[in-house]
Formats: C-alpha cells, sequence, structure tokens
C-alpha cells in the first residue's frame, strides 16, 4: 500500500508535527509526504529522512503544476493520497476526477475560523475547504466535535471517522533550565505555545494577566510567530504586562520550554485535538485550556487540569490564580504526572497509526 501525505509546507504548529509523527515508528505501508513550498516542515522531513518531494507554485494561486501533480500520483502508483489543510485539500480536489487513488482528509481545523484573519477572502476560502471536503472519500476528523461540525456541513456520518492524535510516550520528561531565561523556581511560569493568530485568543489572556499580575509573580512565556505580534506588543503595553510576558518568537525548544513551566496555556477560540496538550502532559506540566474540539477527552474532570470558558477572561485567571495556589502548596506538580498517565495511555502515537492503518484497508476493500 502507498501513501502520499500533501500538506501545502508552510505549517510550523500541530498540524507538521502532526504529520511528522506519521512517519516516525514502524510502518507496514509505504508513505510519501508532498509539499507545495519550502519550510520548517519540508526542513524537517529532509532531516529525519523522509521521502519527500517539493512541488513549488510560481506563487499561491499558481494551478499550472496541477498537471505535474496528478502525473507525479499516477507514476508512483499511490493507493491513497491523504491532505492536510485546505490548501493541499483545494489542490487534490481539482484533480480527483482523474485519479484512481483514493482520497482521505484529516480535518485539523474549522473551515470557517482558518481564514478569520483575512475578511476580504475568508468567505471565499472557507466555501473553497467546504466545496473539497464534500469530495473526499473519508475524513479523519480529530475529535468527536469535529465529526458533528462535518456532519453539520452536510457531509454524511459515513465518511467521517474520528481518529484523535497521538504523540510518542517513550521518553520520560526533559528538564528545562530555568536560569537560562532568568527565571527562578519560585517564579511561577506559564507557556503558550500558539502562531500570533486571532483565533488563538492571546488578547483574552493578556485581559486576565492582567487581572493577576498584582498577586503572582506571573511571567508568560509566548512563544510563536505571525501577523499579530506588533499589536499584541502593543496591546501589553497598553494593559501594563509588559514585564509579565515574554515573546519567544518561533522555537525549536518546545518541549524544554514546557518542561520549566508551572502550567501551558491554550486559550484558543476553536481548535480540534491540540498536540501542544499533549506535549505538555508528556512533560507532566499541567495544563489550562479553553473548552475546544476534544479537550475534555484528555481532561475529564478537574484533577487533570482546568477547561475554561472560551473568551472569558475572568475564568481564565482564576484558573490561573487556583495554578499558583496549588504551586505554593506543592501539589500542582502532581497534577501534571496524573496528565502524563493518562495522556500516554490514551493517546499514543501507536494508536494512531493503527487507527488510520484499519481505515486505509477499509477505503481499499
Amino acid at each position: 500500500m502507498k501513501i502520499l501525505h500533501v500538506i501545502s509546507g508552510g505549517e510550523t504548529g500541530g498540524s507538521k508535527n502532526h504529520l511528522l509523527s506519521l512517519f516516525r515508528g514502524e510502518s507496514s505501508h509505504e508513505m510519501m509526504l508532498l509539499v507545495f513550498q519550502k519550510g520548517k516542515l519540508y526542513e524537517e522531513a529532509l532531516q529525519e529522512g523522509i521521502n519527500v518531494k517539493l512541488m513549488e507554485q510560481k506563487n499561491r494561486y499558481d494551478l499550472s503544476f496541477l498537471k505535474k501533480f496528478k502525473a507525479f500520483i499516477h507514476s508512483n502508483q499511490v493507493d491513497i493520497v491523504h491532505s492536510h489543510g485546505a490548501r493541499a485539500n483545494l489542490f487534490v480536489r481539482l484533480i480527483k476526477k482523474n485519479l484512481q487513488a483514493k482520497w482521505a482528509v484529516t480535518v485539523h481545523s474549522d473551515p470557517d475560523l482558518d481564514f478569520m484573519h483575512n475578511k476580504k477572502l475568508s468567505t471565499l476560502f472557507s466555501a473553497l475547504n467546504k466545496w473539497s471536503l464534500a469530495k473526499t472519500d473519508r475524513l479523519f476528523a480529530v475529535s468527536d466535535r469535529f465529526k458533528t461540525m462535518l456532519m453539520n456541513y452536510g457531509i454524511p456520518d459515513r465518511k467521517i471517522v474520528s481518529i484523535y492524535n497521538g504523540i510518542s510516550f517513550d521518553r520520560g520528561k526533559i528538564m528545562g533550565d530555568r536560569a537560562s531565561l532568568s527565571l527562578t523556581e519560585d517564579d511561577f511560569v506559564a507557556a503558550i505555545v500558539a502562531r500570533l493568530h486571532p483565533v488563538k485568543g492571546h488578547s483574552v489572556l493578556f485581559k486576565a494577566i492582567a487581572a493577576v499580575k498584582d498577586e503572582m509573580d506571573l511571567t508568560v512565556l509566548i512563544v510563536g510567530e505571525g501577523d499579530l505580534k506588533t499589536s499584541l506588543i502593543n496591546e501589553a503595553k497598553k494593559l501594563n504586562i509588559e514585564e509579565n510576558v515574554r515573546f519567544m518568537g518561533f522555537r525549536t525548544d518546545i518541549d524544554a520550554l514546557l518542561s520549566l513551566s508551572d502550567v501551558s496555556l491554550l486559550t484558543s477560540k476553536s481548535e480540534s485535538f491540540p498536540l501542544v496538550l499533549l506535549e505538555s502532559a508528556r512533560e507532566e506540566t499541567t495544563v489550562i485550556t479553553t473548552d475546544v474540539g476534544g479537550v475534555r477527552s484528555l481532561i475529564p474532570d478537574p484533577s487533570y487540569g482546568w477547561v475554561v470558558s472560551i473568551d472569558d477572561h475572568e475564568e481564565l485567571a482564576s484558573a490561573l490564580k487556583e495554578a499558583y495556589s496549588l504551586k505554593k502548596a506543592g501539589e500542582l506538580e502532581e497534577k501534571g504526572k496524573k496528565l502524563r498517565s493518562f495522556a500516554q495511555s490514551h493517546f499514543s502515537l501507536q494508536h494512531l497509526q493503527q487507527s488510520l492503518l484499519e481505515e486505509y484497508n477499509k477505503m481499499l476493500k
């Protein structure tokens, strides 16, 4: 069985890490990766020895390469094309009628929110993505909530399978070095790993920081890049929280940053099943997350972490204060250890890969 994974190539966050993880470990089928632009994904794939092909466009709207794309699939005798992201989904949709291969899509995000940063084109791009999704042979929803979302778009239940993300828990916790960031063990440190995009909810987080900064010695590591960086820096100044936030930019030491943090934050308005929460669990770092996607499958009750309402800075502030109190009482670390144990038993990489393989086999029957 030959599987071709297709993605734009510009991804730097969860979808990048998810895709690369599919190529790790043993596999009973042959896998290839195709990207349409150079970026961190392409570079990391090369470093890991993944069979990756770069098929660059002249520009984002160039469709002249589609003939070459179709020929590549035929010449490599691909059995299943598995696309990730709106751009890749559209390209496969445009050549689908000429393909013998089956087509699967992993839905990593809500099509209605993917382009909210570009109001002029969001309606068009969202509609094109939904049009593409409707024509797939199989859709992998990264949470049951996302499966319901897809059904509400009119996609038949029989086409959709919920397969939650998974990561490898083969190694133990990394020991992050606070001293390298001029932080002490007494500091209360939180990390948010997310691109600087409206859907990630940084503005709500900043309001929560402003509400609690006088009650705790709080430092929040803002890890990621994006179009909102300048406006967020200005927002931090207006809220007088510049000393409480550090814009870390793009980092390759995410695990170490999560490990040295007391809590990991996710403040998104929409997610599927965020890999960063599993990565936090692997580092035994307690999480505070908004109630998005499948997070309640990872945090079934408050003993595993905090799940707060979307866009509610007061509830987020309350969770930060509770976590701070638990740290002072010496009880916060135990919460993180319990989270890792639960995540390891329910969301392993091996389980993810086996689930996909079973679905691939069903598609080819």
